[in-house]
């Protein structure tokens, strides 16, 4: 961030969606090793939410509040900021982790698959920004938006997805131009870190990682350690989107 020349993170405030399980957990996990204060959004895992508070309450005590809710519930987006700010009185850095992933193929995609892809994948990190905004503007913070590589190169069954995934790169491109210069934004697209939670067989899962240059798959501390970076590092980067992927995106 512009006001962190000594790249100290003690005492800072990150608002994180979806961050209680999965590659959103690790980014949290980090974030506070880092000296920061948490805000975690959580939509129905409310086991692993408290549990993962009381892992790192017991690391540094009242350093992590919960705020359960639905971000297809537009009007409630507003509250986990003021939540953030209510709690922590300020707001460095907002990470849009949260997402759904699942297929939607032609003839068989309905309105509400469309509207729960778009919903949480591009609508709710826009409204979140555009609530966040003023606040991370006073603290010279930052924005990071969990993209896809397949938000330009498109997985066959994800049509719908894929088109909020790549909205929201250009989401990312707009709003690092609608926020400078006192807000950076940026993004970062994993490619396979972790796999998904349906059942893979073995072979599919070999022939996926043959696709990739550096021939394994990645881990959910690879994304929050580019997140870190974007955060603590990067303060002369804005608008751009970092891809995680063993090198997918440079072969055919």
């Amino acid at each position: 961030m512009a006001e962190n020349k000594d790249n100290n993170l003690t005492g800072k405030v990150a608002l994180v969606t979806g961050g209680v399980r999965r590659i959103g957990a690790a980014v949290c996990r980090l974030l506070h090793a880092q000296g920061m204060n948490l805000v975690i959004h959580y939509r129905s895992s409310e086991k692993d939410a408290h549990a993962l508070q009381a892992e790192l309450h017991a690391l540094r005590p009242e350093s992590v509040m919960l705020v359960r809710g639905d971000l297809l519930n537009a009007a409630k987006l507003d509250n986990l900021v003021y939540e953030t700010i209510d709690s922590f009185e300020r707001l460095d850095v907002l990470v849009n982790n949260a997402s759904s992933f699942y297929p939607t193929p032609v003839g068989k995609a309905t309105e509400k698959h469309w509207d729960d892809l778009i919903g949480s994948n591009l609508k709710a990190p826009f409204f979140l920004a555009q609530a966040a905004a003023p606040h991370l503007k006073k603290t010279h913070g930052c924005i990071v938006n969990m993209a896809d590589i397949h938000a330009d190169r498109p997985l066959r069954s994800y049509p719908i997805y894929c088109t909020a995934k790549a909205g929201l790169v250009m989401l990312t491109k707009s709003l690092a131009r609608e926020l400078a210069p006192e807000v950076r934004v940026n993004a970062v697209a994993p490619g396979t870190i972790l796999w998904p939670e349906s059942d893979l067989d073995e072979i599919t899962k070999q022939r996926i990682i043959s696709r990739v240059p550096l021939k394994r798959s990645g881990e959910p501390d690879d994304i929050a350690r580019t997140i870190l970076f974007l955060v603590r590092d990067a303060g002369y980067i804005t608008g751009q989107v970092i891809a995680v992927c063993g090198g997918r995106t440079v072969v055919g």
